[in-house]
């Protein structure tokens, strides 16, 4: 346990108590990974995941996962400055309604995308003339995927705008920066960590994202079945593959974390 001291008095540490509980909470994610590690057939491992549907999926996966993070940045970083540096009416509103993909069931945002965007949604008809059709299509699966993962990158955005301030941005306001300079110039740069952090965090979540893809997207292989809508049907008839691509998934959200928190070591200095 850390010891220090201050104005002479002994800072003991945490109590026992607190690391007992903690290591329950450490326990509750780590065994039921390493239960998946037990469960699976290993000489079979690079058999599974190289299958033709699980290659495909996992393709799809990817390429949809950049393209909704890249959709993620364009739109969540002016979103993030707009509530981080302005004040005006309804912008609780707004800052509630952005994140409400957070604490949604994906399946109700499928829902919701659906009747958006579906062929009787309230955009249908417009569609319909222009001879575009987005539901159960791949631009389908980046919508849904977009709609759970930007809330991530706006708060974490949000917070990284607020914590760096608005000093030098001011300062170069004063200079004669015009505003569009300001924010290409000043600050952009300044929050570049917490802008990768943040993309960062929103591809992973796009790269899990199933209930609001299955509702809005379907599950057509090559087309809209990405890697946890593989991992869901192959869990019935060949449940090695779905631990296999499972595991899958977990070590990309290591590799995740893993860069995550580098990138906000590094911006912390």
């Amino acid at each position: 346990m850390g010891r220090g001291s201050v104005m002479g008095r002994t800072y003991a540490g945490l109590p026992r108590w607190l690391y007992v509980s903690a290591a329950f909470g450490a326990l509750l994610v780590i065994l039921p990974l390493f239960a998946l590690t037990l469960r699976l057939d290993w000489s079979r491992f690079f058999e599974l995941i190289t299958s033709e549907s699980s290659v495909a999926a996992l393709q799809l996966s990817l390429q949809t996962s950049v393209a909704s993070t890249v959709v993620c940045v364009l739109l969540g970083v002016p979103l993030a400055m707009v509530l981080a540096r302005d004040r005006f009416a309804g912008q609780a509103l707004l800052r509630s309604v952005v994140l409400l993909p957070l604490v949604l069931p994906p399946v109700v945002g499928g829902i919701a995308l659906l009747y958006t965007f579906g062929r009787r949604g309230l955009l249908g008809p417009a569609m319909d003339v222009l001879g575009v059709q987005i539901a159960f299509s791949t631009i389908a699966v980046v919508l849904a995927q977009t709609f759970v993962a930007l809330p991530f990158l706006v708060v974490s955005l949000e917070g990284t705008l607020r914590t760096v301030g608005h000093r030098y941005e001011l300062v170069a306001a004063t200079l004669g920066a015009r505003p569009g300079t300001v924010v290409w110039r000043v600050t952009l740069p300044l929050v570049m960590p917490g802008l990768a952090s943040a993309a960062v965090l929103s591809f992973a979540r796009a790269l899990g994202e199933f209930g609001a893809t299955i509702t809005f997207a379907g599950s057509l292989q090559g087309v809209t079945r990405t890697l946890p809508l593989e991992i869901y049907l192959q869990r019935v008839t060949d449940p090695d593959a779905a631990i296999a691509l499972s595991l899958v998934l977990v070590v990309v959200a290591v590799v995740v974390t893993v860069v995550t928190a580098r990138i906000a070591e590094r911006g912390a200095r």
